[in-house]
Formats: C-alpha cells, sequence, structure tokens
C-alpha cells in the first residue's frame, strides 16, 4: 500500500462521513484524509432542531435497521441505546375526503391479499373488481426494458391501485411521480415480480410465503429513530473524522489529475493533492466538479433530475387534536390535488417526543410536477397546510408553533434512463482510477442505501489503496 495515502472526501452528509468512517475502519490511521463541505455543517440533510419542546428532525427522521450495514453501524458507532423504535404502526391514504386505513399486505402498493383492500375502501367496486382481473388476466406482452412503474401496474391492476396506492407510497418515497419514475432503478422487486410471474398479486404472495425470515432490530421494527434525533448518529460519525483535516464553509471548485494524482481546487484558492477523490454530493454538483476534467461522465451526472421539496413542521396543544392518532401518518395520492404529500403524526409515532401538552406533527410538500408550494410565503405555506390537516384529521385549533425547511434539488429522481445514465458513469469512471461517486443520487435514496453505498466505495477504495496503485500511475 501507498504510504500513508492522501484522500479527499467532497460532502460532510451522511455519505461522506460513512465512507471516512469505514475508511478508517479498513485502513486505520495509514491514511491521510480531508473531508471538505460547503456548508457551516456536518450532516447535509440530516438536521435536529429544537421544536415543540423536544429535539425534532427536519429531515429524514428514520433509518431501516432491517438492512444489515445499518443495523451493524448503529452498534459500532455505540449509539443502540439511544434507539427508539416506533410506537404505532401502520399509514393511512388520504382519499376522496377520508384518511383510509392502509391495507396489510402490500408492497409497494400492490396487494397480496384482496379482502384487507377491501376493507380500506381505498378502492371502488369496480376498481376492486378490475384489481382482482389480475388473478386471471393474461401478462401483458412486450415489458419495455426499461419500464415505468405505471406501465407494470396499470395494465395488470389497473388505474385505481396505481392512483390511490402505488403513487403516493412510491411517489411519497422519492417526492416523484411513479408513471416516471424506473421500475428497474426505484422498486426492482416489482420489476422482478412483473417479469417473473403472470400474476402481481400470485407472484407476491408466492414470494412472501418463500422468503426466509428477515432479521431486524428494535424488537422486530423495520425503521427506528436515535433519541435526540438523528443528528445523534451525524455526531457519532464525526468522532471518528476529529483527527483528519475537515474544512467546513469550503466549496470544491474542481477535480482534475494533476501530475501526481489529482487536484481539488477549493473556493478559497487552496488546491489539495489527492490520490484519491470521493465526490459524496448531488449528482449535479459533480458535475460541475468534472466539467472540464470527464466531460462525459459529467454529461451522465446532470441527466440525473431533481425536486425541490420542504418541511413543515408545526406543534399544536393536543385538546387541538379530536382524537387519539392510531397510526404514524398518512400519505396523499397526487390525483387528490393537495398540497401535502405526507404527513407524520411525530407525537404519536416515536415515543420519545410525545407528551401531554402538544402535538407535533410534521409534513412534507413539493413533488416532480407540483411545485407551488416554492411560491409562498412561510404564513401562506403554513396556513394552506393547516386548512390541508384540518380538513383531514378534523383538527379544532391552530399552529402553536412552526419550522420550515425548504431543501432545495433535495430528491433525486430515477426516472427511466437511470441505469443507463450510471453505466455512462461507470464507464467514464473506469477512465479515471481512484475517483469515485457515492450519493443517494446512485442506488437508493434512503439513508441505509447510502449507507450501504458508502461502505461499498470505502471497500474499493481500499482495495486500490492495497493494491499500491498510486494515483501518479493515472495515464494522462
Amino acid at each position: 500500500m501507498l504510504a500513508q495515502p492522501r484522500v479527499v472526501i467532497v460532502g460532510g452528509g451522511i455519505s461522506g462521513l460513512a465512507t471516512a468512517h469505514y475508511l478508517h475502519r479498513r485502513l486505520g490511521d495509514g491514511v491521510r484524509l480531508t473531508l471538505v463541505e460547503g456548508g457551516a455543517r456536518l450532516g447535509g440533510k440530516i438536521s435536529t432542531e429544537q421544536f415543540g419542546g423536544h429535539l425534532v428532525d427536519v429531515g429524514p427522521d428514520a433509518l431501516m435497521v432491517r438492512a444489515p450495514v445499518v443495523a451493524a453501524l448503529i452498534e459500532d458507532l455505540g449509539v443502540s441505546d439511544l434507539v427508539v423504535a416506533p410506537a404505532g404502526s401502520g399509514a393511512r391514504i388520504w382519499s376522496r375526503g377520508k384518511l383510509r386505513r392502509l391495507p396489510a399486505g402490500t408492497l409497494f402498493g400492490i396487494p397480496d391479499r384482496l379482502l384487507p383492500l377491501m376493507k380500506s375502501r381505498l378502492l371502488s367496486p369496480l376498481g376492486l373488481a378490475r384489481a382482482a382481473l389480475d388473478l386471471v388476466k393474461a401478462a401483458p406482452a412486450g415489458l419495455p426494458d426499461d419500464p415505468t412503474i405505471a406501465e407494470i401496474v396499470r395494465p395488470r391492476m389497473g388505474g385505481q391501485v396505481f392512483d390511490r396506492l402505488v403513487d403516493p407510497l412510491l411517489g411519497g418515497v422519492h417526492a416523484g411521480r411513479a408513471d416516471e419514475l424506473s421500475a428497474r432503478s426505484t422498486a426492482p422487486d416489482i420489476d422482478a415480480l412483473a417479469r417473473g410471474n403472470r400474476s402481481l398479486y400470485l407472484g407476491l404472495r408466492r414470494r412472501r410465503r418463500n422468503a426466509p425470515p428477515k432479521p431486524a432490530g428494535a424488537g422486530g421494527a423495520v425503521l427506528v429513530t436515535l433519541r435526540g434525533g438523528l443528528a445523534r448518529l451525524i455526531d457519532a460519525l464525526a468522532v471518528h473524522v476529529v483527527g483528519d483535516d475537515v474544512r467546513l464553509g469550503t466549496a470544491v471548485v474542481s477535480v482534475s489529475r494533476g501530475t501526481a494524482g489529482y487536484e481539488v481546487k477549493l473556493s478559497d484558492g487552496t488546491v489539495l493533492e489527492a490520490d484519491a477523490v470521493v465526490l459524496a454530493t448531488p449528482a449535479f454538483a459533480a458535475a460541475d466538479m468534472v466539467r472540464k476534467e470527464a466531460p462525459d461522465l459529467a454529461a451522465a451526472l446532470a441527466g440525473i433530475p431533481y425536486v425541490d421539496v420542504a418541511t413543515i413542521c408545526l406543534a399544536y396543544p393536543r385538546s387541538a387534536v379530536a382524537h387519539n392518532l392510531v397510526g404514524t401518518g398518512f400519505l396523499v395520492p397526487p390525483e387528490e390535488g393537495k398540497l401535502i404529500v405526507g404527513c407524520t403524526w411525530s407525537s404519536a409515532k416515536w415515543p420519545h417526543l410525545a407528551d401531554d401538552t402538544t402535538m407535533i406533527i410534521r409534513c412534507m410538500v413539493g413533488r416532480r410536477r407540483d411545485q407551488r408550494w416554492m411560491d409562498l410565503d412561510e404564513d401562506t405555506l403554513v396556513s394552506q397546510v393547516h386548512a390541508e390537516l384540518v380538513e383531514a384529521m378534523g383538527l379544532t385549533g391552530r399552529p402553536t408553533e412552526q419550522h420550515i425547511e425548504r431543501w432545495l434539488q433535495a430528491m433525486p429522481q430515477y426516472i427511466v434512463g437511470h441505469q443507463g445514465r450510471l453505466a455512462a458513469a461507470e464507464e467514464a469512471l473506469g477512465r479515471l482510477p481512484g475517483l469515485y461517486l457515492t450519493g443517494s443520487a446512485y442506488r437508493g435514496v434512503g439513508l441505509a442505501s447510502c449507507v450501504a453505498d458508502a461502505e461499498r466505495t470505502a471497500d474499493k477504495l481500499a482495495q486500490l489503496l492495497t493494491d499500491a496503485r498510486p494515483a501518479s500511475e493515472v495515464p494522462a
């Protein structure tokens, strides 16, 4: 291995910090690491604020511990004692004027049981009959190589299953529209079901029946958070880069090949020399950094679109909630035309946020092809969201506290062609040994996917450095 190789990680969010953590785990102190973050703090979209008498996440608020890499990271960082499992389970769908229970036994909204679907009253009798046709109807011919989720679900189960179940669930996760999202990239399980089974319904039942038990943490919970907010995870990761060169409030202008590896030019005029560089930033930011050195890579990255979103946290007197909330919140199908995309009843979902006087509710607005909220000032945005909550939940009072977090260009969209863009990026990276990409833009938007991708990136980088392939040997 190179004598203490120089590595620059660009981006101090979960992806950059996790990459640094795993790299130190693989190489110990045998690496000189510089982490460059353009913002004033570490954590990226993970942000925890004092709100409503509690520490509340105003970005992502949950970790998927069913992913083994996340469970292992929590243990490794020594924060297992902070893990909090949800107090309730089950989401609602706001459809046709009512909050309706999400049927049990669904995969991204695709049902494997008809009785819970009937009881939910999400579908009309005609919609139920159309969904049941999937049991006897021949599979549509000529599925595209990279179909949208709509191209899989609509022909098999009908428009109502797609519009009232699949679109709000998948669209809510991605802040997108499921008639544009690539099934291969956003829901590969659905893509595999469609290709391997005549019936989605029967294929899903068979899949569940044959699946081995999956390990989960926190007493079986799939999603958990940390007491004190997910900023505690960032704090624990930051401990592992204390001895490194961490530069906050400094942007990267460009990354290019030099005479001895890579040169990373910073906004303050500094040029860092590195044997390897990891770009743990949004794809559009990475594209700007490499545009001059690798225009083909920049073009592939710039082709990944993003959507602006906002989280609106509202604190209400407990007396304003007309009844006890059962479940974790609700999602809103795009066809309803509402501003709210999804709503979390934070005080009901997370035990550490529950108290006798205040109810904390988090709403998300913004999705692909719906950016109405962008032109609203804070008071108008809160008023419109509050009005929709009154309509959905019957609230009888106004919020006593509010916090809006606007996340511009926050959510990457895995629209049709995403795999092709990744393939083009990988081909370009093949000509740039020692340059790596990681983050939510590529192989999963959730925190668990970011952590898993960071570990893979660190493994590849550690192997490169161990094999003693100095960046000075990179062909000019």
